[in-house]
C-alpha cells in the first residue's frame, strides 16, 4: 500500500514523539580498555537529511584548519550529484572532501568498508595536524567507527558530536520544497541516465531515494509511453514517493540519533536550526542571521572548548549524568567565550 508524502510525515512526527517518551536516559559509556594521556580531536556533525550538516561543517572548516570526511552512504558513490544533494564543488569553499564521490556507482559499500575508509583518513588528517570534521546522515556508519568491537577509536580519538536539529514539521515543509528544486535542476534527467530495466535497486547508488521512485515512470518512456497525461500522473507520483521516502528517512534518522544519545549514553550537543528553516520562506538575510546565532556561533564555541580542554571534555563525555554533563558544557563554553 502506497502512503503519501503527507501520511508519512504525520506518521513519523507521531512515531518519534512516541520513541522520545520512552523509557528513562541510560547512559553506558563503553568501558575502554586502552586509554591514553592525549588524544588526538574528531568532530561529528550529525542530524536528519536536510537540516544543514553539510553547510555547518564547512563553516566549521572554515574557522578551524580542518578536513571533512564524509559519512553519507549515499554521497560516497561517483555520480547522482542531484539526488544525493551532494555539496558542489563551489559550496565547499576550498576544503578537502573526503569519501565523497569516490566509490564506483554498481558497488556495495558496507559499514566495515565506511570504518576502513573513514579511519585511514581521519588518521592521514590528523598526521597533517589538521582537525577531522566527519559529517553526514548515515549514523549506523557514525556509529560503527566510534563504537567498535576492540575500541580502538575511542583509544586514539577524543569525540565531540553536533547535532543540527529542525523540528519535524518545518523539516518536511522544507524537504518537500527541496524536492521540487531537485526535479527542477534536473534529477529526472539525472536517474534516466542510469536507469536499466533489470537494474537491482538492493545494490550501489540505486539504493538512493529519488532512484527506485522513477523506475514506472521510466519504464513506461521505455515502452514508448508517450500520452502527456499518464507521463505527468506517473512523474506526480514519483515525486510524491521521493518526499514520502524522505520523510520517512529523516524520522529514522533522528530515531537513531535519540538512541545514540539516550541508550549508549553519547554526549550530543544539540544546535536547534527550526528557527533558521522558518525564515528561510521570507527572508533569507534573516535566515543566513539566525544560522549564524543558532547554529554556527554555538558550535564554534563547543569546537572551540573541546580543542582546548583535553580534561573537561573527557569529563564530558564519561560523566553518566546528563544533568551535570550539560552543566560541564555549559561551563566549558562559557569558558571558552570569554
Amino acid at each position: 500500500m502506497e502512503v503519501s508524502f503527507a501520511a508519512a510525515c504525520k506518521q513519523a512526527h507521531h512515531a518519534l514523539l512516541n520513541f522520545q517518551s520512552g523509557p528513562g536516559i541510560i547512559n553506558m559509556e563503553p568501558f575502554n580498555p586502552i586509554r591514553r594521556k592525549e588524544k588526538e580531536k574528531v568532530v561529528f556533525v550529525m542530524g536528519a537529511t536536510g537540516t544543514g550538516k553539510s553547510r555547518l561543517s564547512i563553516d566549521l572548516a572554515n574557522r578551524f584548519p580542518s578536513e571533512i570526511v564524509n559519512s553519507d552512504k549515499m554521497q560516497v558513490y561517483k555520480g547522482l550529484d542531484i539526488v544525493t544533494n551532494k555539496v558542489t564543488e563551489e559550496e565547499q569553499r576550498g576544503i578537502r572532501h573526503h569519501l565523497l564521490g569516490e566509490i564506483e556507482p554498481d558497488k556495495d559499500f558496507a559499514v566495515e568498508d565506511f570504518r576502513r575508509h573513514a579511519s585511514l583518513a581521519v588518521e592521514s588528517i590528523v598526521d597533517r595536524n589538521l582537525l577531522p570534521i566527519i559529517v553526514g546522515g548515515s549514523n549506523s556508519f557514525i556509529e560503527a567507527l566510534v563504537d567498535d568491537e576492540d575500541f580502538q577509536f575511542r583509544s586514539k580519538y577524543e569525540c565531540c558530536f553536533l547535532w543540527v536539529d529542525v523540528s519535524l514539521p518545518v523539516l518536511h515543509s522544507f524537504v518537500s520544497d527541496r524536492v521540487n528544486r531537485m526535479v527542477d535542476a534536473g534529477l529526472v534527467e539525472e536517474v534516466r541516465g542510469i536507469f536499466k530495466p533489470d537494474a537491482d535497486y538492493s545494490r550501489g547508488i540505486r539504493k538512493a531515494i529519488g532512484v527506485p521512485e522513477m523506475d514506472q515512470l521510466l519504464r513506461a518512456e521505455l515502452a514508448g509511453v508517450n500520452d502527456t497525461e499518464t507521463r505527468l500522473r506517473l512523474l506526480g507520483a514519483a515525486i510524491e514517493k521521493i518526499k514520502a521516502n524522505t520523510c520517512v528517512l529523516a524520522w529514522r534518522q533522528l530515531s537513531k540519533i535519540h538512541r545514540l544519545q539516550n541508550l549508549l549514553g553519547w554526549y550530543i550537543h544539540r544546535l536547534d536550526a527550526t528557527e533558521v528553516f522558518s525564515k528561510l520562506k521570507t527572508s533569507g538575510r534573516e535566515a543566513d542571521v539566525a544560522w549564524e546565532r543558532h547554529v554556527v556561533g554555538p558550535s564554534a564555541a563547543i569546537v572551540r572548548s573541546f580543542l582546548r580542554s583535553e580534561d573537561a571534555n573527557r569529563a564530558i563525555a564519561m560523566n553518566p549524568s546528563p544533568a551535570i554533563s550539560a552543566k560541564v558544557a555549559r561551563t566549558a563554553v562559557a569558558a571558552a567565550t570569554r
